[in-house]
């Protein structure tokens, strides 16, 4: 059975940063599609970033281009997110995904999901 576990969400100050893993487990075939997304409360879920370990491909929304970062270690299979200078508006549940290629990248097309990592921009 496939497992997307993440962690590393916390209540932080605008301005600081955080870093999200998403830790891979029970999969028979390399996800080399993953990404992250993120809802907000009475929002519709959107796509943060998305990496295509195929194609070597990183893409992001506008709002965090330059501000976080989307990496992976194949060694522990697990996809990280690294969010500096965060906002308010960054404030959401944020959800890890995966899948095989094609890549979805930024489409909410993604068969695999984590459960969530909580994190809240306040000051």
């Amino acid at each position: 059975e496939v497992q997307l576990v993440e962690s590393g969400g916390a209540s932080v100050r605008p301005g600081e940063s955080l870093r999200l893993s998403c830790d891979a487990s029970g999969y028979r075939y390399y996800f080399f599609c993953m990404a992250w997304f993120r809802q907000a409360p009475g929002k519709e879920r959107e796509p943060v970033a998305a990496l295509d370990s195929d194609e070597f491909t990183a893409e992001y929304r506008d709002s965090v281009r330059g501000r976080f970062t989307i990496s992976r270690d194949p060694n522990k299979d697990t996809l990280y997110l690294q969010m500096n200078n965060l906002k308010p508006e960054d404030t959401a549940m944020y959800y890890c995904a995966a899948d095989s290629v094609p890549c979805p990248l930024l489409a909410d097309e993604y068969n695999y999901w984590g459960q969530g990592t909580q994190v809240t921009v306040s000051s």
